[in-house]
């Protein structure tokens, strides 16, 4: 039974990137002319392949050795053809070995047919004892295959497989046959022509301070000579940083559309590979597309995956430090009359190298930060172009109900309402798909399988009017959206959505305090009504613990720490832990007055439904009823109980 507010939205999967896919400008890559591979290239896969063949056939003649042949002494061959074991041998002069051939009656028959004893003999009696043991001496040996046929088998065969192998590999892995070699350090950035890039400032939309930003370095690339006449320089790069789903790769998309430039496209890690070297070589490369292109371009998304601080630590990666190393150079030789505008990503600012951020690199650093209650309109209005909306859709009550969402969200929550109104056969979106999309986003689909027992429903009712009724009877809470008590697939078997009445960038302590009754809401009602608790209010201690912990530790509202901070958040823009900045022994105090918080919020939460259990009985029942209820009914029937 998880309470869930209307500004905890779900972190969804980022649709897919604005613009078209890359298309090519009918040129090749480098030795596209050539007519076939270069000698030096063929030299080193010849090598290769003789390498492999030899050792190949190490391993296939010492297996053959080991499983084929067993190696006995001299004294041993002895006994055995005294003992009647041995039917025949053979002399191998070239070998100086004894070639034995074992008797029917020997048990080992079946397993080994020869036996070497690796000793030449010396025994001028030999054949006198092998006559005297009934052993025949054959003279010949036994028919092998011609040196020349050995020859072509064990060795020129294997190279030319080997070979042949390794020119498929390095095709699909470089694209050019034996070539390929050569093309392993090549850039793999996606380049996107201007004529085929259709993604304008148009197309993004709640981001209007980072849109400004870029539009200087849009107007530098077209018009150079104003800004070169007066003396000023081009920002060699811009990084923009904020959190997932914001919109940073359609900005720098929206950036090169706007310029018509080409656009050289590619992620972090695709710098990174096992090789050492390799990395550098591929950022070589594509300063080198980018300048022989110029004006351009160029984008790095997630660049902390090769931009991470050096800190010579255990864990340092030598390629990755190679790689950024080239790429710092690379940025700091750039021809100045070259217009080449790097821009880059990242959702992990705080652990970019401090050489990458310094001026006359990354000498911007533009946030792209969740947008406000405006900035949800204009992105819901950009992305309900492409859908049929119904006259009356209201997306300014949307954009309320989904604060703190990002634009991914955004997107998602229309594509959710599309999906919705075609299964419920309508041809236009309704207010109500948009709703059930946003409450799709934040607890998932509806269980419509899932049953209950009556004593369960009646528990999870208990505990959502617990939720609503607390925060009904408290002044600084958000109004109540809606009640419900159908299972989703998130597993909250039921939820109490609370809506904003206006955009709230600041909270005060009061406020947080009633926030953490309401959230207590739920297990006090347990409580109060049924003289036990549950297990369905783990998601609401969980979010009223975090938040407490943050009242004392974060934000100096605890009269006995005062100001001092003792966490600060693990990362600016990724959900990660909090790093603690004070001695164990402070967050042990600090842990007991959480504590007491919440137990004061706890009990202010039951006092309130013990002063209020007839509205509290009577609403449950109708919840139970009706299985879901709004807020304004909610609200009419509290007013109607207490008259």
């Amino acid at each position: 039974m998880s309470d869930t507010k209307g500004t905890d939205i779900k972190k969804t999967t980022p649709p897919p990137r604005n613009g078209r896919p890359p298309q090519g400008n009918g040129q090749r890559g480098p030795g596209a002319g050539q007519n076939g591979p270069s000698a030096d290239k063929l030299i080193m896969l010849l090598l290769m392949g003789l390498v492999l063949t030899i050792l190949l056939n190490s391993c296939i003649n010492r297996f053959l050795k080991d499983t084929a042949t067993q190696q006995i002494s001299y004294t041993e061959f002895m006994q055995k053809a005294k003992d009647g074991k041995v039917k025949s041998i053979t002399i191998d002069e070239s070998t100086g070995q004894i070639i034995i051939y074992p008797n029917d009656s020997d048990t080992d028959r079946g397993l080994i047919q020869a036996y070497y004893t690796g000793i030449v003999s010396s025994d001028m009696t030999l054949t006198a004892k092998m006559e005297e043991y009934g052993v025949d001496m054959d003279s010949e040996i036994p028919t092998q295959a011609s040196p020349i046929i050995n020859f072509l088998l064990t060795w020129i065969l294997p190279m030319l497989l080997i070979g042949w192998l390794l020119s498929m590999m390095m095709k699909r892995a470089g694209g050019g046959g034996i070539g390929g070699l050569g093309s392993m350090g090549k850039s793999r950035a996606k380049e996107y022509v201007p004529e085929g890039s259709k993604v304008t400032f148009k197309d993004v939309a709640g981001q209007d301070e980072a849109k400004d930003s870029l539009m200087e370095i849009v107007d530098y690339l077209n018009n150079p000579t104003k800004y070169r006449d007066i003396g000023a320089k081009l920002p060699k790069g811009a990084l923009l940083v904020g959190p997932p789903g914001t919109g940073k790769t359609l900005l720098a998309k929206a950036v090169a559309g706007e310029a018509g430039v080409p656009f050289f496209s590619l992620a972090g890690s695709d710098f990174v590979e096992m090789f050492v070297g390799m990395g550098a070589s591929r950022v070589r490369d594509l300063f080198k597309q980018a300048e022989a292109k110029s004006p351009c371009i160029i984008f790095i998304d997630e660049i902390d995956a090769i931009g991470k601080s050096r800190d010579n630590q255990l864990g340092s990666n030598d390629e990755r430090e190679q790689t950024l190393n080239q790429l710092l150079a690379e940025m700091d030789g750039f021809d100045e009359s070259k217009a080449v505008v790097v821009l880059a990503a990242t959702n992990r600012p705080e652990v970019l190298d401090k050489a990458l951020r310094r001026p006359g690199r990354f000498d911007r650093t533009i946030s792209v930060t969740q947008p406000d209650k405006q900035g949800r309109i204009d992105i819901l209005k950009v992305h309900s172009r492409k859908v049929k909306l119904d006259e009356t859709v209201d997306l300014e009550a949307i954009a309320l109900a989904t604060s703190g969402a990002s634009g991914a969200d955004l997107a998602n929550i229309i594509n959710e309402a599309a999906l919705r109104a075609v299964r419920m056969n309508r041809r236009v979106i309704g207010q109500d798909d948009l709703f059930e999309s946003v409450e799709v986003i934040i607890a998932g689909q509806q269980r419509k399988n899932h049953i209950m027992s009556r004593d369960e429903r009646e528990i999870v009712a208990f505990h959502e009017i617990g939720h609503a009724l607390v925060a009904a009877k408290q002044k600084n809470t958000q109004p109540i959206q809606k009640i419900t008590i159908i299972p989703r697939t998130s597993g909250a078997l039921g939820y109490t959505m609370q809506m904003p009445e206006e955009e709230r960038f600041l909270m005060k302590k009061s406020e947080m305090l009633e926030d953490l009754v309401t959230l207590l809401g739920g297990r006090a009602a347990e409580e109060v009504r049924f003289g036990s608790v549950t297990t369905g209010a783990s998601n609401d201690i969980e979010k009223a613990t975090d938040l407490a912990r943050k009242m004392v530790t974060m934000y100096g509202m605890s009269s006995e720490f005062g100001m001092m901070g003792l966490e600060i958040p693990g990362s600016q823009y990724m959900d990660g832990r909090p790093v603690k900045t004070c001695a164990d022994e402070t967050m042990v105090k600090a842990d007991e007055i959480v504590r007491q918080i919440l137990e004061d919020a706890y009990n202010k939460a039951i006092e309130i439904l013990k002063e209020n259990n007839g509205i509290l009985e009577k609403s449950a029942a109708f919840l139970l009823e009706k299985e879901t209820i709004s807020g304004k009914e909610f609200m009419e029937f509290i007013h109607e109980a207490e008259v």
